[in-house]
This record gives structure tokens, C-alpha cells and sequence, in this order.
């Protein structure tokens, strides 16, 4: 009998896991389909010797004390700040657009302040930015879109850009200065020793078992329990009552060469060529050296695990239902990334976590006061 069960080992679930352990010292089953711990977020050395990611790069980044307070007791930090180039019209070029990137695109030598009169001339006016398209070409104008955006991101979700929320190319600045950071965060730093590592230590309490290989609809009636935490798929728990909420998949093709480094950052974006999206070298993120290095190619595919959900009004319509029948069941907890169909950084779904414990705190007696309260 376990006061907990707990399904998916990622973030969500072992940050969850971890607090009831520790701070109401009650026990938690924690069970994951896939044979580690660790989510999508799961590193491991390859044959190489290189520490590679296996369902592509995680590159922590965050605004939130309280999150890296938290999680820096599970680890220690190599500071690393991401840095991602494209490969457009056959030049490497900093993305997310700045100064450099245009002036090395056109062969000029324009300032800060002529770059702005260059967007402005160049930008589209939108009564009104619903799409990712609307955000691009009211920002830097259609050229640009085409080049940067275009190409990516209709190989990302399948779709062109015009058929997709605002909200996917929203989060991508552009910027008139030189700063070549893929992120700005107060705070820019990978595991030391891998996320793996930091997960282990995370769950490593003896009020929590865990259970690889362990598809939660097999068991759900086998095991006691009081209480459900669930971070899988929403539309899944509910047996796709109303059809199937739409996700985007990757393949990975993990490559390992025998040089000792492949290209000049940990990412390279493939806008206008090649079926992939990204290639990323992993010594970047690491600091390892080593003769060979290793790398991760990425394949955008509408088949295999759920990675990113779709943002299209339509799917955003079909998850409100679910979304009813996840409220309407006061037993169960739901979330994180596929429970709540929403796409997060990693920071965001601790910070959810961690919200979620809180309110558990605010609203259930831990199993040691109901014990009480019973005696009296």
C-alpha cells in the first residue's frame, strides 16, 4: 500500500516524488514506461565516452532563485551559456537574429541604431498577430522569414507557420545588438556530472520505489494506493475519450566521429537544407575532450513519443475537454508538460512542480498528522 503513486519519472514526477518523501514522509511509487529515470531530460555516456542526451539537447537556463536553489541540491554546475548558429544561404549565422547575423548575411556594417531603421523598413504591417508568421514579418519582415523561419519551422511542426499559434516563433527575440546568446537568463548552467545523475540523487530516498519499464494502464489495478499524481498524457488517462490530442515527435540519429569536434557551437540550425532540423555536438555542452566527438541529428516526425504538443486553435479546443475531465477528478493531480498540454522549459515544470506540492501542503494532512488526528 503506498500513500502515493506517481506516474513518469521526469521532472514533474521525481521532483513531486522527491518533496512528499522528504518533507511529509510519506511513500511514493513512482513508475515510468521507459527503462531509466530522468524523462526526455535522461543523459548517458556513449561508447565514446561522451555524456550524450539521448532525446536531444536540454540546455538549463532560468530566471527563478527558488528553482535553482531547489535543484542545487541534487547537483553541482558547469556554467555554460547556449550559442546556436544557421546555416543560411551557405554561411553560419548567429541565431536568434542580431547585429552580426545581418551584417554578415549582406556584407555590411551597420550600427545598432541603423539595424532598427533596417527592420523598420523592412517589416510587415499585421492588424492583428494571431500566427507565427504574423510575429516574423512584423518583426523583421518577410525576406528574413523566409530564410530563418520558414523552412525550420514547417519541418518542426509540419505545418507552415501560418497555421500555427503566435506563440511558437514569440519565443525566439530579435535582437540590434551583438549578444549571440540563444538565451538571456540571470541563471545558465548544465548538471555537472548529467541530468541523469542529478535525478538519481533527487529520488534516492527510501520512502520511494520506483518501477522501469512499468506501463501505468497495466497496473493501475494491481497496486493500493491513496492518492494519484499523473504526468503522462491527458488524453491517454481519459482512454481518448474525445480522439487524440496532436503531437510532434522526434527521431534521433546519434552519430559518433572520429575528430575531435565537428562544428563551432553546440547547435547548428538547418533553415533551408537538409530534412533535419539541428545537428548538436555534445563536448559543447560538456566540456569534455576527447579524440571523437559525438553528435545528435534531429528528424521532426508526426510518429513515436509524444514531444511537443501542436499549438493550433483546434487542439487547444479538444484539450479544453480534457481538460474539464481532469478538474472534474479531485483524486488525481495532473501535471506537466503532457498532462496539461502545454509546451514548458524544464525550469517551468519544476516551478510547477513545486507549485502543485504546495498546494498539496495547503490542502491534504500528511499521512503522520492524519495518524494523529485519528488517535484523538
Amino acid at each position: 500500500m503506498f500513500d502515493w503513486l506517481i506516474v513518469g519519472a521526469g521532472f514533474a514526477g521525481s521532483v513531486l516524488a522527491e518533496r512528499i518523501a522528504s518533507q511529509r514522509g510519506e511513500s511514493v511509487l513512482l513508475v515510468d514506461r521507459r527503462p531509466h529515470i530522468g524523462g526526455n531530460a535522461y543523459d548517458c555516456y556513449d561508447d565514446a565516452g561522451i555524456l550524450i542526451h539521448r532525446y536531444g539537447p536540454h540546455i538549463f537556463h532560468t530566471n527563478g532563485q527558488q528553482i535553482v536553489d531547489y535543484l542545487s541540491q541534487f547537483t553541482e554546475w558547469r556554467p555554460y551559456e547556449h550559442r546556436v548558429l544557421a546555416q543560411v544561404d551557405g554561411k553560419l549565422l548567429p541565431i536568434p537574429i542580431n547585429l552580426d547575423t545581418i551584417n554578415k548575411l549582406y556584407g555590411l556594417d551597420l550600427t545598432s541604431e541603423e539595424l532598427e531603421r533596417f527592420f523598420a523598413e523592412r517589416r510587415e504591417t499585421v492588424d492583428e498577430i494571431k500566427t507565427s508568421e504574423d510575429v516574423v514579418v512584423c518583426t523583421v519582415g518577410r525576406e528574413l522569414y523566409e530564410k530563418f523561419f520558414r523552412g525550420y519551422t514547417r519541418k518542426q511542426w509540419g505545418v507552415d507557420p501560418s497555421e500555427l499559434n503566435k506563440s511558437v516563433t514569440a519565443r525566439i527575440p530579435t535582437r540590434t545588438n551583438r549578444d549571440d546568446r540563444y538565451f538571456t537568463d540571470s541563471f545558465q548552467a548544465m548538471p555537472l556530472h548529467g541530468y541523469t545523475r542529478m535525478f538519481e540523487r533527487m529520488v534516492k530516498h527510501p520512502k520511494i520505489k520506483i518501477m522501469l519499464q512499468t506501463d501505468f494502464r497495466e497496473i493501475r489495478d494491481q497496486i493500493r494506493f491513496n492518492r494519484l499524481i499523473y504526468t503522462g498524457p491527458v488524453d491517454e488517462f481519459f482512454d481518448w475519450q474525445y480522439g487524440k490530442l496532436p503531437y510532434r515527435s522526434l527521431r534521433f540519429e546519434h552519430r559518433t566521429l572520429n575528430q575531435e569536434q565537428f562544428q563551432p557551437v553546440a547547435t547548428v540550425n538547418y533553415p533551408q537544407t537538409e530534412d533535419y532540423t539541428r545537428i548538436t555536438e555534445y563536448k559543447h555542452l560538456t566540456g569534455q575532450t576527447a579524440a571523437k566527438t559525438s553528435l545528435t541529428y534531429e528528424h521532426p516526425t508526426d510518429v513515436g513519443d509524444p514531444y511537443y504538443p501542436v499549438p493550433r486553435a483546434e487542439n487547444e479546443a479538444l484539450y479544453k475537454r480534457y481538460e474539464a475531465l481532469a478538474a472534474a477528478r479531485e483524486d488525481v493531480w495532473f501535471v506537466g508538460r503532457l498532462a496539461t498540454y502545454r509546451y514548458y522549459n524544464m525550469d517551468q515544470v519544476v516551478g510547477q512542480a513545486l507549485a502543485t506540492f504546495k498546494r498539496i501542503q495547503e490542502s491534504l494532512p500528511a499521512a503522520g498528522e492524519r495518524a494523529r488526528e485519528a488517535a484523538e
